[in-house]
């Protein structure tokens, strides 16, 4: 069965870290890009940061320097560490992946919530 379990989200004061992972299985994870999107109440949804198989990086202006996107294909997981967190950070946070035609996720009725907030 495929899926991905977005994990790691909570609330922290303004300046703080968290790290967000998203586990995969069902896929031959390796081969798939990986995307991290968030939406926060009232607003679009934003592609925050992508990861190629090859881990070559893309990151969305709004996070560039604060936030990294990484991932452990032993683990089948991706990751994003994210510092230096502001109260507009603040939203639900989903990941994806994808290989050619095949899209998998965002399951916009799971995620997790990051709150920033003092």
């Amino acid at each position: 069965q495929v899926q991905l379990v977005e994990s790691g989200g909570g609330v922290v004061q303004p300046g703080g870290s968290l790290r967000l992972s998203c586990a995969a299985s069902g896929i031959n994870f390796s081969i798939f890009t990986m995307y991290w999107y968030r939406q926060a109440p009232g607003k679009q949804r934003e592609l925050v940061a992508s990861i190629s198989s090859g881990s070559s990086t893309n990151y969305a202006d709004s996070v560039k320097g604060r936030f990294t996107i990484s991932r452990d294909n032993a683990k089948n997981t991706v990751l994003l560490q994210m510092n230096s967190l502001k109260p507009e950070d603040t939203a639900v946070y989903y990941c994806s992946a994808v290989f050619g035609g095949v899209r998998i996720g965002p399951y916009w009725d799971q995620g997790t919530q990051v709150t920033v907030s003092s």
